[in-house]
């Protein structure tokens, strides 16, 4: 209830374009810093905003950077996939931890999962405490994952309750080396966005993970065992799927506290202008803050969608009075934003 509550009056917000898209950046940001905190990223929370904004370099934190770079990359392919068609695919979690691991680069192959044993060992005293499964069952379990979310038995749950079995199944798995607790959270981010649950692309779960990261791991051991064999696998998650909705609750209550905040301060009279907009124009707002002009290509990366499903929005939006067409030339047609929208921006 505390999340639906939560999601229900950020979307009745009135938050103008600009305003959200501070917003956003600030929550991936928060993202950004936590999600990284947790494997171990010493950047504070100001030089990691300078890393993204390639403000300053920080001799000695090389690897800290990438990894930075790398997860804010990871975080933007997130947002163009909860509006691409189809379901979540293996490729698609491969994909974001390529992006994960490649420091920055926008261009990546999906990543092979792991072909050797990993050990999760407590970093002081050196003691195992977890044995992920073989690698040989690696892939294996992670169609299995996949399968399920797209299924119908997980369609019988809440999409908070299936993004939370779903992160611990990821974790229990450990399929790489190294960059899963990175991977993890972008993919129950994106189940989350996908299920409608994306309080418009401002939802941080890191930063509560990391404010006790020991909460965090006691709520992932479940189990008689260490070994993933011998109790792992069957055990029961409740602990973990409250732990994981409590988590949700926290992260969305403060969205809440901070767009309230931004909309006090903002243009409520827009509010009615926005309301009458459907969720994909409401996104493509963005793209008019950026140019005065888009192309159908602009609205293909945007959603995932095909060419020919762009031009279609596009003809819909002309004759529902959203945008108008600004240069007729067939090859390379642009529209722009109808007069009556233009004070949103």
């Amino acid at each position: 209830m505390r999340i639906e509550a939560a999601k229900q009056a950020v979307g009745y917000l009135p938050i103008t374009p600009t305003m959200l898209a501070a917003l956003r950046e600030t929550a991936r940001l928060v993202s950004t810093h936590y999600s990284t905190m947790i494997e171990g990223n010493q950047l504070s929370r100001d030089q990691v905003s300078r890393v993204i904004e390639r403000q300053e370099h920080f001799p000695g934190r090389e690897r800290d950077e990438r990894e930075v770079l790398g997860y804010y990359a990871a975080l933007e392919r997130v947002e163009k996939l909860a509006g691409a068609a189809g379901n979540v695919t293996e490729a698609h979690v491969q994909t974001l931890h390529a992006l994960v691991m490649a420091g920055g680069r926008k261009r990546v192959k999906p990543t092979a999962y792991r072909d050797g044993q990993n050990v999760i060992r407590d970093g002081r005293t050196g003691r195992i405490v977890y044995m992920p499964p073989e690698a040989k069952d690696v892939a294996p379990l992670m169609r299995a994952l996949v399968a399920w979310v797209a299924g119908s038995e997980a369609d019988e749950l809440p999409c908070p309750v299936r993004a939370g079995i779903a992160h611990h199944q990821f974790a229990a798995i450990d399929p790489y080396y190294d960059g899963n607790a990175r991977t993890v959270p972008l993919l129950t981010t994106l189940l989350l966005h996908r299920g409608g649950y994306d309080l418009k692309g401002l939802y941080s779960p890191e930063e509560y993970y990391a404010r006790d990261l020991n909460a965090y791991y006691r709520a992932l051991t479940v189990g008689p065992s260490h070994n993933y064999y011998e109790g792992r696998a069957e055990a029961d998650i409740t602990q973990w799927v409250e732990y994981f909705c409590d988590g949700m609750a926290d992260s969305f209550e403060r969205v809440r506290a901070r767009a309230e905040e931004a909309s006090e301060s903002g243009a409520r009279d827009q509010s009615p202008l926005l309301r009458t907009l459907e969720a994909r124009q409401r996104k493509a707002l963005a793209l008019f803050r950026e140019s005065e002009t888009i192309r159908s290509g602009d609205i293909e990366k945007l959603f995932g969608v095909s060419q020919r499903a762009a031009r279609t929005v596009l003809a819909s939006w002309v004759s529902g009075g959203f945008i108008v067409v600004a240069d007729p030339a067939k090859k390379s047609r642009k529209y722009a934003l109808a007069e009556r929208f233009r004070a949103v921006l």
